[in-house]
C-alpha cells in the first residue's frame, strides 16, 4: 500500500467529518467606535455565513458568535465569546471556524496558540479570507503560527504608536481629557466655565471653606450638613453633557481639591503618585479666574 503524503490528498480539506460538525462564524471589532465608525467590516464578518454555506454547510448548522462586539482580542478572559469558542471546539462540536482575519480571532500568543491545538485535537479547520486551514497538517500549522506572531505583534505597533502620539500631544498641552466639575469644553475645544451658575457656585464655596476650616473632613461636614450637593455633568452614555446633583462625598472631594486644573496648571501623567498637594485657586490657563476664585 503506497502512503499518501499531506499535500497529495484528493479534494478539499473539509470532507464530511467536518460538515456533520458546527461552522462557527466569530465576529468581533475591539472597540465601540470602531461599531460605530467601521460599519463595513461588521458586514463582512457577518457575511462569512454565506461562505460557510459554500463550502457545504446547512444554514441552520452555521453558528455565529459575536459575544465579543466591542472587546479587545489582546485577552481572552473578558471575551465571552472566545471562551464559548473554545468551549464549543474542545466539545468536538465545531468543524470550521471562520474569521475575516486571523486578528479577529486573538492577538494573544497564548490564546491563539490554545485555539490552534484545540482545532487540530478536534480535527476542526479554520478559515479567513485567504483561505482553509487545517492546524493538524504542519506547513498549514506553521501558517498560523506565523499569522498569530504578526497579529501580536501589529497589536504591539499599535498601542506603541497611540502611546507615543498620546504622550508628544500632552506635552505640547494639546491633549484633552475630561475637566472637572465646574469646567466644560466648547466644541470648538475651548476650556470655559459650566454655564450654569450654580455649579460655579458651589466650586467656589468648597475651596472657600476648605481655605477656612483647613481639612478635608470639615469641608464635607459643612456640605452635608447645609444639604449642599456637587453638580456633575455625565461623560459618556445618551445622556452625555447632562448635569446631575449628587450627595458629596470624601473621595470626590479629594479628587477636586487636588486637581492642578483649578490652579491653572496644565498636567498629564499622574496616576498612581501618591503625593497629595494643597491646591489653592489661581488663574485657569486662559488668564481668567477659576471657579474657585472671587474674580469670577
Amino acid at each position: 500500500m503506497t502512503s499518501v503524503m499531506p499535500w497529495e490528498r484528493p479534494g478539499s480539506k473539509i470532507d464530511d467529518r467536518h460538515l456533520q460538525r458546527l461552522a462557527v462564524v466569530y465576529v468581533r471589532q475591539s472597540t465601540r467606535q470602531q461599531l460605530v465608525d467601521h460599519q463595513e467590516s461588521t458586514r463582512l464578518q457577518y457575511a462569512l455565513v454565506d461562505r460557510a454555506v459554500a463550502l457545504g454547510w446547512q444554514a441552520d448548522r452555521v453558528l455565529v458568535i459575536d459575544e465579543d462586539l466591542g472587546r479587545s482580542g489582546s485577552s481572552a478572559v473578558a471575551r465571552t465569546g472566545f471562551q464559548r469558542l473554545v468551549t464549543e471546539i474542545g466539545l468536538d462540536h465545531v468543524g470550521l471556524v471562520l474569521g475575516i482575519e486571523m486578528s479577529r480571532l486573538a492577538r494573544s500568543g497564548r490564546d491563539w496558540y490554545q485555539l490552534i491545538e484545540l482545532c487540530a485535537l478536534s480535527g476542526a479547520v479554520l478559515a479567513d479570507t485567504d483561505g482553509v486551514y487545517d492546524p493538524g497538517e504542519y506547513n498549514d500549522r506553521l501558517l498560523l503560527g506565523l499569522k498569530g506572531t504578526m497579529s501580536e505583534a501589529e497589536l504591539h505597533l499599535i498601542k506603541q504608536r497611540m502611546w507615543s502620539g498620546r504622550l508628544n500631544k500632552a506635552r505640547r498641552g494639546e491633549l484633552a481629557f475630561p475637566l472637572p466639575s465646574g469646567y466644560v469644553r466648547r466644541p470648538s475645544g475651548e476650556v470655559a466655565f459650566d454655564p450654569d451658575e450654580q455649579v460655579q457656585t458651589v466650586i467656589r464655596l468648597i475651596f472657600i471653606q476648605f481655605e477656612r476650616l483647613g481639612t478635608l473632613h470639615a469641608v464635607l461636614r459643612y456640605l452635608v450638613d447645609h444639604d449642599i450637593q456637587l453638580g456633575i455633568r455625565l461623560r459618556e452614555g445618551p445622556d452625555k453633557g447632562t448635569l446631575e446633583w449628587r450627595r458629596p462625598n470624601r473621595m470626590t472631594l479629594q479628587t477636586l481639591l487636588h486637581n492642578p486644573a483649578y490652579a491653572g496648571i496644565y498636567a498629564y501623567g499622574r496616576a498612581g503618585s501618591t503625593r497629595a498637594a494643597r491646591t489653592r485657586p489661581a488663574p485657569a490657563p486662559d488668564g481668567s479666574s477659576a471657579p474657585g476664585t472671587d474674580g469670577m
